[in-house]
C-alpha cells in the first residue's frame, strides 16, 4: 500500500528492483521521478512514446502521450527514455537526483551499469559496454549523455502493468489532450526535511539513528531562474 503524501512513481521505484545496484531503501529518495514507455506495432501502424515525470512529492511535472512509428520494441523503449530524460533535463537542474522506471529489463539493466561504469565503481567489473539494440544507438548516446548531466540517477525495473506511462504509449490517439497541458518546474521539497517527518512519525530525533545532517538538500530557487514554468 502506498504511503500517505507519496508519489505513485517514488513508491513503485522504492518497490523494484533496481538491475546491478543493490542498496537499502533510504538510499532510493530521489528529487525526480521519470517513468516512460514506448509501444510497437507490427502491423506497420503508428505505435506511440509515453512520459510520466514526478517531483518527489508527487507533484506531476509533466505527461506526455505521442504517437511514434519504431522499427521493433526495443528501439521504441529507449526513444521513450531518451524523450523523457530530455524532457526532463529542460526543467530541472544539473545537481537533481533521479530515479527512471521502465518495464524493459535490459533498458534498466544498460541505464544502471553505464551509471556504474561512468562513476569509476572499484567493484565494477564489466564484460563490455552494453548491448545497445540495433537502431538504438543515437538514443542510447543521447541517454548517456542525459545520465552524466545529473547529479545522480538509477534505474528500476517496473512491471509493465504498473507503468503510468504504459496507456499513453500504446493509445497515443486517446491521450494526445496530455500534450496541451504545460509543463511544470518543481522545487520538491528537500530529502532532509522528508527524513525529519518520518523520523517524527516514528517518534525519534530528527538527529538520531536513521537520520542523517548531512543529507544534500535541494538546489535553492535561484537555480531554476530562465526555465519554462507554468
Amino acid at each position: 500500500m502506498a504511503a500517505h503524501g507519496r508519489s505513485t512513481l517514488r513508491d513503485l521505484f522504492d518497490d523494484s528492483p533496481t538491475p546491478h545496484i543493490a542498496h537499502p531503501p533510504r538510499t532510493h529518495h530521489r528529487h525526480f521521478y521519470v517513468a516512460t514507455d514506448g509501444s510497437y506495432r507490427r502491423d506497420g501502424d503508428a505505435g506511440g512514446l509515453g512520459v510520466v515525470i514526478e517531483a518527489r512529492d508527487g507533484t506531476r511535472v509533466a505527461r506526455l502521450s505521442l504517437p511514434d512509428t519504431a522499427p521493433d520494441n526495443n528501439v521504441a523503449e529507449y526513444r521513450a527514455l531518451h524523450l523523457g530524460l530530455d524532457v526532463l533535463a529542460a526543467r530541472a537542474p544539473a545537481d537533481a537526483r533521479v530515479g527512471v522506471l521502465v518495464d524493459h529489463d535490459a533498458l534498466a539493466a544498460a541505464v544502471n551499469g553505464e551509471v556504474l561504469a561512468g562513476g569509476g565503481a572499484a567493484d565494477w567489473r564489466p564484460s563490455g559496454r552494453e548491448r545497445v539494440p540495433p537502431g538504438s544507438e543515437t538514443h542510447w548516446r543521447g541517454i548517456c549523455a542525459r545520465i552524466a548531466g545529473f547529479a545522480e540517477l538509477r534505474a528500476a525495473r517496473i512491471d509493465g502493468r504498473e507503468n503510468p506511462a504504459h496507456p499513453l504509449a500504446n493509445a497515443p490517439e486517446e491521450y494526445a489532450h496530455v500534450n496541451r497541458r504545460a509543463d511544470r518546474c518543481v522545487i520538491p521539497e528537500p530529502i532532509g526535511a522528508d527524513r525529519a517527518a518520518e523520523a517524527r512519525d516514528a517518534g525519534r530525533s530528527t538527529t538520531g539513528e536513521g537520520a542523517s545532517d548531512t543529507e544534500p538538500q535541494y538546489p535553492p530557487p535561484s537555480r531554476f531562474e530562465g526555465r519554462a514554468s507554468d
